[in-house]
């Protein structure tokens, strides 16, 4: 259950000029502007020590329940938004939303994983997050800070699924319940393929196969004149011709006879 935490504000007042000379003043003094708004009152302009913010999130996560403190009342409110610096990532304004505590509200709560997973331990699997918020729905004091998601007993190619994750009583799973939140999967090993530059060449000699053999080495393009020559019958001269005698018949017809 989610306690409500208090932080002292102040009005914010200004317009045009003024109000960046009060921004400006506020920030050197340690604090941020902010603004309520929400329900039927009309929105108000607020100023705010920063670390009261950044100590309210970490003591209650990010659906606190803050008192708003200002003046003589109390404004119940839930961080809306914050917006942060870009270097510091330090809250440089907020925004917050009236609640009524009587009220159900939706509202994004954190997963957090417990347990370690077979798969992951004794079978060489990695997990796999999927989801790490779900969004529910319930009154503001039971919204929890965070839900359990329990691995201890998944194995390889084992997931769970939001239907298996436990809710107290009165907050209601907005999520489809077959989403994945997380599942174990194989570790898939790169297979990296031996690119031919991978083979150590001494600059200026050539990547083809060494050839231990006597002689000159080929020229290019003589290779497979060489290989022709080799699986080749070898050359039959035809026999010199007698003077008178008749010319061979060629293959297929007969000798032409004479007169």
């Amino acid at each position: 259950m989610i306690e409500q935490i208090e932080i002292d504000v102040q009005l914010r007042e200004g317009k045009g000029r003024d109000t960046r000379k009060r921004l400006s003043e506020m920030r050197a003094g340690a604090k941020i502007p902010g603004v309520i708004y929400g329900g039927k009152e009309p929105p108000v302009k607020v100023a705010l020590a920063a670390k009261d913010l950044v100590t309210a999130r970490r003591r209650g996560g990010v659906n606190a329940i803050l008192s708003l403190k200002l003046g003589g009342r109390v404004e119940t409110v839930m961080v809306k938004a914050i917006q942060r610096h870009p270097v510091s990532e330090l809250p440089i304004h907020a925004d917050f939303q009236r609640i009524s505590l009587t009220e159900k509200i939706e509202a994004k709560v954190p997963l957090a994983i417990v347990g370690e997973a077979p798969g992951v331990k004794t079978e060489g699997g990695m997990l796999q997050h999927e989801l790490r918020v779900v969004t529910v729905r319930a009154l503001p004091a039971a919204i929890p800070v965070s839900l359990p998601v329990d691995v201890s007993n998944l194995k390889l190619n084992e997931r769970v699924q939001i239907k298996d994750i436990k809710v107290p009583e009165g907050v209601e799973m907005l999520d489809n319940p077959e989403h994945v939140v997380v599942h174990v999967t194989i570790v898939k090993e790169e297979v990296v393929e031996a690119a031919p530059e991978a083979v150590a060449v001494v600059e200026g000699e050539s990547a083809e196969p060494e050839v231990i053999a006597k002689g000159k080495k080929p020229a290019e393009g003589e290779e497979g004149e060489e290989e022709a020559k080799a699986g080749a019958k070898p050359e039959v001269k035809p026999l010199a011709k007698a003077p008178g005698a008749p010319a061979p018949a060629e293959k297929g017809h007969p000798p032409a006879k004479k007169g």
